[in-house]
């Protein structure tokens, strides 16, 4: 075939855009994402082809043996600047002050065409914006009704909480009944943010409330940052995919006036020291099987809504994140003699489900919110730029001491596979003895949506799993109806794990199924490099958590460990109008980011 004039071969059956693309030539889009959304809606991609009256559209246009495409011509360039007009006819622009302003991909088009704002007949009035929720804020006057967010939520997730409903002008991509997401059965993964090529979706930002409580010098600010950030972190600031910046973001938050910066992955040692204990507890009968993670609270969401028969199935454990807030207002205040309800805990993730999770009315300990406020990676890097803060030039810092301190196995967790790899790690020695302490894994590590290996532990085969992305949870899962039989699985609710959180910095070419793959392998390899190079790497060996557990909890689930660092959890029905929703008891504190 023949495009813009040059011979090019193609695969049989490929479309139009990957046809070009394969052969160096870019075709713009905004609704297709390849290998997973191909609607052909937002007719931008329109092409010329010898001997047909109307323009294509490239994304669902098949090759065939001897077409000859224009891409470039001056009526495809009229054409494309006309849709962009229309696009931005209906889109609310307010770029300046917009929170996606650097990578939207609407905006990117419009300057690359020509195409501005003082063309365009005056805007639709009226802003609908929805935002009753801690996690995700829809601004239906950014939306363009590419429909990406739709196909991601149903077909790779497997949730479907959105959909186009009305027709026309009226149309809207929403919840049934056009409900808030925190009214449907939508499990605040993040992935429709991270699809959307616009702002009509974006984490709900607490960055000026956590300014305010950091001026504020009655309290204590304490601060933890989630294992994946800080192979993520730098690419906000220009740096490749999975540099390492732990040294500088650390410099960076104390720049910023945290009066302690700690690190989760602490308190993924300490749940690997529960959970492992629990698994042990479940094989000799107490309990059930098989045992579930429940670090990803997408995943739990997702399993209270879809799968109530598993909630019995999942980990007592509470999150890393919400350990270490209980520990920091337990713990760490009496050691320090600090009053508790001074203390603040502001926690960095690279999730929006984390921003729900602190919300939940079960995680409260001693009537305190066990985490104040949640921020995502992007909103972690907006911070430093709002501080003035050089990023590039910050010197390496550490953690503060005892609660930034970790084994190789708590950096792990950000990558899926790597809560298997860690409970394994600890539940392996714990049984077969140090010496016999195996530390790799390797059949539990890698991207693929589904992984299963087995594994010998107390003279007993385990049948462990992992996967990642909730379609991925619904096929294991779907697997156990049915009578297949598993010791231990772990579920990660987003794409890779949290180093694919909804909340980590939105990948410029995530039209690119490919490309978006490899950043999240590039993360997942710095994270288990950062593994390879600790001194000590299975949690039971943490000097720090030896000492938590004789200074102040006792032992793995001992009744002070089960008070702080367990809960429970609610089985939902995917039917808003009939859910009868857990309700924090009065004595409970009221989450700052539901005020």
């Amino acid at each position: 075939m023949t495009i813009n004039g040059q011979e090019v071969y193609a695969e049989k059956g490929a479309n139009l855009i990957d046809a070009a693309r394969a052969n160096g030539i870019d075709i713009p889009t905004l609704c297709y994402l390849k290998g997973i959304s191909q609607p052909g809606c937002c007719r931008v991609c329109l092409v010329e082809i010898e001997g047909a009256r109307n323009l294509a559209a490239a994304c669902v246009t098949a090759v065939r043996e001897g077409m000859r495409v224009l891409t470039n011509s001056s009526r495809v360039r009229r054409a494309r600047r006309r849709v962009l007009e229309l696009l931005l006819y209906e889109h609310h622009t307010e770029c300046p002050v917009c929170p996606r302003e650097e990578t939207c991909e609407l905006k990117r088009l419009a300057i690359q065409y020509g195409v501005r704002p003082a063309r365009v007949a005056a805007k639709r009035a009226g802003r609908r914006i929805h935002d009753r929720n801690p996690f995700i804020v829809r601004d239906y006057d950014k939306c363009i009704k590419c429909r990406r967010c739709e196909v991601v939520c149903r077909d790779v997730q497997g949730v479907g909480a959105l959909t186009a409903i009305h027709r026309g002008f009226g149309t809207v991509i929403a919840p049934a009944f056009e409900t808030d997401l925190g009214e449907a059965a939508c499990i605040s993964c993040g992935q429709c943010l991270m699809a959307c090529p616009t702002a009509a979706i974006t984490e709900k930002e607490y960055i000026h409330e956590v300014f305010d409580v950091l001026d504020d010098p009655e309290l204590h600010v304490v601060c933890q940052t989630a294992p994946s950030i800080q192979v993520s972190l730098g690419e906000s600031f220009g740096l490749p995919p999975g540099t390492v910046v732990t040294g500088k973001m650390v410099a960076a938050l104390r720049r910023m006036g945290f009066d302690r910066v700690f690190s989760t992955e602490f308190a993924a040692d300490v749940t690997i020291m529960e959970e492992a204990h629990e698994l042990l507890e479940r094989l000799e009968g107490h309990g059930e099987l098989p045992l579930i993670s429940s670090c990803s609270p997408g995943w739990v969401k997702f399993c209270e809504y879809f799968y109530p028969e598993f909630v019995d199935n999942l980990s007592t454990c509470k999150s890393p994140q919400e350990m270490l807030g209980a520990l920091v207002k337990s713990y760490y205040a009496e050691k320090e003699g600090l009053d508790p309800d001074k203390i603040v805990v502001v926690a960095f993730m690279p999730c929006t489900a984390k921003k729900f999770e602190a919300a939940r009315p079960e995680l409260v300990s001693d009537s305190r919110r066990d985490v104040d406020y949640v921020l995502t990676t992007r909103e972690l890097a907006k911070m430093v730029r709002l501080s003035g803060i050089r990023f590039h030039e910050l010197p390496d810092e550490d953690f503060d001491a005892p609660l930034g301190i970790a084994t190789g196995a708590g950096v792990i967790f950000g990558a899926a596979g790597g809560v298997m790899e860690a409970a394994i790690r600890t539940a392996f020695a714990l049984t077969e003895g140090e010496e016999m302490g195996r530390v790799e894994f390797h059949k539990v590590r890698g991207l693929q949506g589904v992984r299963e290996a087995e594994v010998e532990l107390k003279g007993r085969k385990l049948k462990i799993a992992v996967a990642n992305g909730t379609r991925n949870a619904k096929r294991l899962l779907d697997r156990l109806k049915a009578g297949e039989h598993f010791d231990f699985l772990e579920i990660m609710g987003c794409p890779g794990g949290c180093i694919g959180g909804g909340g980590q910095p939105i990948l410029p070419t995530l039209s690119k199924k490919e490309r978006a793959a490899e950043i999240r392998q590039r993360r997942a390899e710095a994270l288990f490099s950062i593994d390879l190079r600790r001194e000590l790497r299975r949690s039971h060996e943490h000097p720090a958590v030896k000492k938590l557990y004789e200074e102040f909890l006792g032992r793995p689930l001992s009744p002070k460990a089960k008070k702080l660092l367990h809960t429970t959890y609610t089985r939902r029905t995917r039917f808003p109008e009939l859910r009868e929703e857990a309700k924090p008891a009065a004595a409970q504190a009221p989450s700052p980011m539901l005020q």
